[in-house]
């Protein structure tokens, strides 16, 4: 296992609508076995990381872990409702926090039954660049079609199509997603179906995200042009990754 990355378990969730944020699954959307090697790991974060950041004293053991599992799950969905936003029909954003890597991490260990230090501390470097760290959100970017023949002519159409997302808060310039930092995931002929984002936002920005102010999230890649406005219960789950 890398020291950082991102990777997929066939044990894991099959439905990658209602579960997708920052649990990856075999859906058509995102290739079983996926392996991802982050190129900044950690660097990217500016400050918070040691507080914001899992640790081993933060898992359950896997003995724990299977006695809790159910009510964590349930506990982990409900949280996750407010953390994904629909961008038209066929992509969605997964906004990923700690406690999404926290479940995804348990999920890795009791899958592949790793109890020993070195494979723990493996999963949490791989996992916790994920975390947003105060001033940014971090979201797994999802191109989802089910017919396989319909997505693969998607993905040739929407090459790019990462680096054109978007989050806007209130009046402020649109802030641009900074795609795939580990790792480039398209090619000379297609995009991936997957995409790590990261959107940095300015200390005004962040402020205005506290006191309530509207949200909006969209692309304008030339294929795929769609614009939302966050729910408020969206807006105020963001609100709470920003630091005060």
């Amino acid at each position: 296992m890398p020291s950082h990355g991102v990777r997929t378990s066939a044990a894991q969730s099959t439905n990658a609508g209602a579960e997708i944020g920052g649990l990856h699954s075999r859906s058509p959307t995102l290739p079983a076995g996926l392996l991802v090697r982050n190129r900044g790991g950690i660097d990217i974060s500016i400050g918070l990381e040691t507080t914001m950041h899992l640790t081993r004293d933060d898992l359950y053991s896997l003995e724990k872990y299977a006695e809790v599992r159910g009510d964590f799950r349930a506990r982990v969905m409900a949280h996750k409702k407010y953390r994904q936003v629909a961008i038209g029909t066929h992509a969605t954003l997964y906004f990923e926090d700690r406690l999404t890597m926290q479940y995804q991490i348990q999920e890795m260990l009791r899958a592949e039954r790793i109890f020993e230090s070195a494979g723990i501390q493996d999963e949490l470097d791989a996992y916790n660049p994920l975390i947003p760290d105060g001033s940014n959100w971090k979201a797994t970017f999802m191109i989802e079609y089910e017919d396989i023949e319909e997505r693969r002519d998607a993905l040739t159409r929407l090459r790019g199509i990462e680096d054109r997302v978007w989050v806007q808060v209130a009046d402020f310039d649109r802030v641009y997603a900074i795609a795939d930092e580990d790792m480039e995931r398209e090619d000379a002929t297609k995009t991936s179906a997957v995409h790590f984002l990261r959107f940095e936002l300015t200390t005004p920005m962040a402020a205005a995200m506290k006191q309530g102010t509207t949200l909006a999230l969209g692309t304008d890649h030339p294929e795929y042009r769609y614009q939302v406005e966050a729910t408020p219960e969206v807006r105020d789950a963001l609100a709470r990754d920003l630091a005060d």
